[in-house]
């Protein structure tokens, strides 16, 4: 412990005796400080033990020495020591009053007892205490090692650092997930300051802050973890008071024992995303046994379980293209980090491959990491798109890469941040028509007929509409359009001419209807000829 002035009043050789301010004696002493001035504040720091003689005090003026003694209280002076019989045999009773009425320590230090011998016993216990703070830090620094060297990785290591700082701690990942928290019950409060957390990664690392819970009277302190400017993960430790000199040290060391072991699982991770290329490129290939061989155990079993393929880009000229220029980590960096941390905490296991400016990766069908992605999407900034195969096996690992390729393609082509490619199958065909090539096409295709319908010459879009939305039936077509069938033949093969296509041809009846759906407007659906209006075809 610190010296206190109770300890320096129990200090035998001292013989001092308390005068004033009892119940305040358990105040830290940070220094002994010798000072005759009747100002001394701006020479002072705080937290010392003022020692004078009142040389040049006037100390029997009761106003004088109640200002006095409350502008030692404002500095944060913890007590004053009057030397008795050098000016004043005894201490004045304007001083001794000023000193009770303001509740502040007054110890009367006896002529036979010199200054220097106060601040040798201050300086002494301070040395102690620092000694013993270092010996402790040590201490605590080989217990941490070993505790981040057993199996239980960070959990073993946050559970030795709560013990050394008398409170609680905890371990974030880049989402901000909460990985490990000592003691257990500490899981909830961890989990209060997350917003916390997420404000300090978007900070350039090494960052910290000091977050206080009123709810709970903690003091909490978060340092990031990682070497480079990205943060890879943020400590939290909860104590209910500043940190001491020992306990900073345990934090420290907790920090350096983090940034070593994530920066080597970063190496490992590295190596694994080449190891993983590979793989990819053997189950691209159809070499699914080739595939299973070289992973062996790395990921788990995941080549073993139905699996999804994710594709990711960030499209040019978005927030998201903008952001991965200026931030790190980009928003396909985060997604990876994102679904490999949560898989990671439900056991699972996650393929991550970047493939320049896409990112692929391999999934558990129906798993953590999946969801994971889902979660991302919601709150991606604009500009990400990630397309998703169905499950599949390795054996159809090719068919379920390009369906994720698929997915991707539609979600840029629709602004949407996230498309599964079982959405595709279940929905409809006619959303993608909406495609400004698709457009283009359609109206190149029919502007022959609509020039011709422009002219006044017959009715030849309405009329191949209404054919083909009746499969080519003469009477129930000429029925919609209320004119004679012999007329709709007649038109039919205007149509045939104009466009130089055979309607036998079944590749033609449905560009012709994709044409016809992809430029459509409201007004021409609507719109039907009059049973009696004069045909000119």
């Amino acid at each position: 412990m610190p010296p206190t002035l109770a300890s320096l009043v129990q200090h035998s050789a001292l013989r001092l005796t308390v005068r004033a301010g009892e119940d305040r004696l358990g105040a830290s002493v940070r220094w002994a400080q010798v000072s005759e001035l009747a100002d001394p504040v701006p020479y002072l720091d705080g937290g010392e033990l003022l020692l004078v003689t009142a040389l040049k005090l006037d100390a029997e003026d009761h106003a004088a020495m109640r200002g006095y003694v409350a502008r030692l209280a404002d500095a944060g002076v913890v007590g004053l020591g009057f030397a008795a019989g050098v000016n004043y045999e005894e201490i004045p009773a304007a001083l001794v009053d000023a000193c009770a009425e303001a509740d502040f320590p007054l110890l009367e230090v006896p002529r036979r007892t010199p200054f220097i011998a106060i601040t040798k016993a201050v300086s002494a216990a301070i040395a102690a205490e620092q000694y013993r703070s270092v010996t402790a830090g040590f201490a605590a620094q080989r217990e941490l090692t070993r505790a981040a060297l057993a199996a239980e990785g960070p959990a073993s290591l946050l559970a030795r650092l709560a013990v050394h700082i008398d409170g609680w701690a905890a371990l974030y990942d880049v989402s901000g997930a909460v990985v490990a928290a000592a003691p257990t019950w500490s899981s909830r409060r961890a989990s209060r300051i997350i917003a916390d957390v997420e404000r300090l990664q978007d900070r350039p690392a090494p960052a910290s802050a000091v977050v206080s819970s009123e709810e709970n009277d903690d003091r909490v302190e978060l340092q990031t973890i990682g070497s480079g400017r990205r943060a890879r993960a943020v400590l939290a430790v909860g104590t209910g008071s500043p940190l001491g000199t020992a306990e900073r040290y345990a934090v420290n060391s907790t920090v350096a024992l983090l940034t070593l072991t994530t920066e080597r699982s970063r190496a490992l991770q590295e190596a694994e995303q080449r190891l993983g290329a590979a793989v990819l490129r053997m189950l691209l290939t159809g070499e699914a046994g080739h595939a299973r061989a070289v992973a062996g155990n790395l990921y788990g079993g995941l080549l073993d379980i139905p699996l999804r393929v994710i594709f990711a880009e960030v499209l040019p000229h978005s927030a998201a293209a903008e952001r991965a220029e200026r931030e790190r980590p980009t928003p396909l960096q985060l997604l990876a980090d994102t679904v490999e941390s949560v898989a990671a905490r439900s056991g699972e296991s996650v393929l991550a491959v970047p493939d320049g400016a896409r990112l692929i990766m391999l999934a558990g069908d129906a798993g953590a990491g999946l969801a994971a992605c889902a979660d991302y999407a919601r709150n991606a900034p604009e500009g990400l798109a990630i397309g998703v195969s169905a499950p599949a096996g390795i054996a159809a690992a090719g068919s379920a890469f390009k369906q994720a390729e698929q997915a991707l393609s539609v979600a840029r082509r629709r602004g949407a941040v996230l498309v599964e490619h079982e959405e595709m199958a279940a929905g409809s065909v006619l959303p993608l028509l909406a495609d400004e090539a698709v457009k283009a096409f359609a109206d190149g295709l029919l502007r022959p007929l609509r020039e011709h319908d422009a002219s006044g010459r017959g009715d030849l879009v309405a009329s191949l509409r209404a054919w083909l939305s009746r499969h080519g039936q003469w009477d129930a077509a000429a029925a919609d359009l209320g004119v004679h069938r012999h007329t709709l033949r007649y038109r039919m093969r205007r149509v045939e001419e104009i466009l130089g296509r055979s309607l036998d041809d079944a590749d033609s009846r449905m560009e012709l209807w994709l044409a016809l759906k992809a430029t459509h407007s409201a007004e021409a659906e609507n719109r039907m000829p009059s049973p009696d209006r004069p045909d000119h075809g």
